[in-house]
């Protein structure tokens, strides 16, 4: 185990605030985890969903757990991926061994382990789709813990592991369970352009465009993807803001709720570009804030909650943050 005291969070996490934390530790063992002794502390994958808005009192646990392991059996496949290996190499390494099911999420940031705490999902597919089970161990005790899909309780952008009972144990591995013969979707957003019959090659190259040309890169502008949850609504609230605004998209959900692209009701009210700061809605997708290389914590807690009350306001609709934020002691409510 890798320890470092004192240590800058700005590299840490995508958004890249100068911030710190008392230590750091990096697991890529979980023989290692028997000497933890360090409270409070907070799990890290690669840092692209958290931004760290204060100096963290703790110890940041960095998951540097690696290995891949595919099972082969008469209908389907079961891959199991240790929590610290990258997203996005892992889909690219399933398209080349022709295991199919993930290229709809292909090119979202992060680790493997992250995954089903945020329920990632992306055109029209979610971590829920893929996910056979979750491996996880409890740092206070050191017991070994399995979830199956339906008890991860997956939901829109979360799982029970965002609850508090969930708050000390560490995701080690997830078995993803891939069907042979699964049927692509290609029935969102840009990939109704590829045709009736696209490949799962033809929607992992769309995919991989589209996000390129739309998503900053965070390696050259700091950011960490989608800055709010796209909301929810009751049908009802949906047909009354479509009687002011015709154009307004929406996205039926079950049968009594309409899901409302928050990019949409940002960019209506004008803040693509929006800067306060160092801090700014981007340019090509105002869902996006994006750290200019000398943005704070007050410039990136102001535009975003500008943008919260301005929506609030207009269309009676409360932005979430998907983002998690961090403070001295831990996770923050915008």
């Amino acid at each position: 185990m890798k320890t470092a005291a004192l240590v800058s969070l700005a590299p840490l996490h995508t958004f890249g605030l100068d911030t710190k934390a008392q230590r750091l530790l990096a697991i890529s063992d979980l023989s290692q985890l028997h000497a933890l002794n360090d409270k409070p502390y907070y799990i890290l994958g690669e840092g692209s969903n958290t931004i760290f808005l204060e100096d963290y009192e703790g110890s940041v646990l960095q998951v540097k757990l690696s290995g891949i392991e595919v099972q082969q059996h008469e209908h389907h496949f079961d891959v199991s991926v240790a929590a610290g290996e990258n997203w996005h190499a892992l889909v690219q390494k399933l398209m080349s061994a022709k295991i199919f099911g993930a290229e709809n999420l292909a090119l979202i940031p992060g680790t493997v382990g992250a995954a089903p705490i945020q329920n990632i999902g992306a055109y029209g597919v979610e971590l829920a789709d893929l996910c056979h089970s979750v491996q996880a161990i409890d740092l206070q005790t050191g017991e070994k813990l399995s979830f199956t899909n339906s008890e991860c309780l997956f939901g829109y952008r979360d799982s029970v592991f965002k609850r508090q009972e969930m708050s000390e144990s560490l995701i080690t591995a997830v078995v993803l369970r891939f069907p042979k013969g699964r049927p692509v979707s290609a029935e969102y957003g840009e990939l109704k352009l590829l045709g009736p019959d696209p490949s799962p090659y033809d929607i992992f190259n769309k995919v991989v465009e589209v996000r390129q040309h739309k998503l900053p890169d965070p390696r050259v502008l700091g950011n960490a993807g989608s800055f709010f949850k796209n909301p929810v609504i009751a049908n009802e609230h949906y047909l009354l803001l479509k009687d002011s605004w015709p154009d307004i998209p929406g996205f039926r959900v079950g049968g009594e709720q309409t899901k409302v692209p928050a990019a949409w009701l940002i960019d209506r009210l004008g803040f693509k570009g929006k800067t306060i700061g160092g801090v700014a809605c981007h340019a090509n997708q105002p869902l996006v804030l994006v750290n200019k290389g000398n943005g704070t914590s007050a410039d990136l807690l102001g535009l975003a909650r500008q943008i919260r009350d301005d929506v609030l306001a207009e269309f009676a609709i409360e932005l979430e943050n998907e983002v998690r934020l961090v403070g001295e002691k831990g996770l923050l409510r915008l």
